[in-house]
């Protein structure tokens, strides 16, 4: 069951993630986005017309307010990718492609 906080637009989900409210978009997500491609609120709303300016706004006043702890969570989400390709390796096709020479 999700927990309310004092944003109107932002409440935690059963694991403590905080969402907004009415919707899966977890405020980590739309931070990324906005960090990823330099978006502003107006062209988050362009790119997420499903959620309202007011969730947005909400969403990043949230963010400021526990960027210490989000910016740690996206720092670990980022590591752990980093981490995981390279146990990946190079894909199949991937090394079809450079041994033709397509790719670099």
């Amino acid at each position: 069951m999700a927990t309310t906080t004092e944003y109107k637009y932002i409440q935690l989900n059963d694991q403590g993630v905080p969402i907004l409210t009415g919707t899966t978009m977890k405020v980590i997500e739309l931070v990324m986005a906005q960090m990823a491609y330099g978006w502003s609120a107006d062209e988050l709303q362009v790119q997420h017309p499903y959620l309202s300016m007011s969730q947005i706004y909400s969403a990043l006043a949230y963010y400021w307010d526990h960027k210490q702890a989000i910016d740690t969570e996206i720092e670990e989400s980022l590591r752990w990718a980093k981490q995981v390709k390279k146990e990946a390796g190079i894909s199949p096709v991937a090394a079809k492609l450079r041994a033709k020479g397509l790719l670099v």
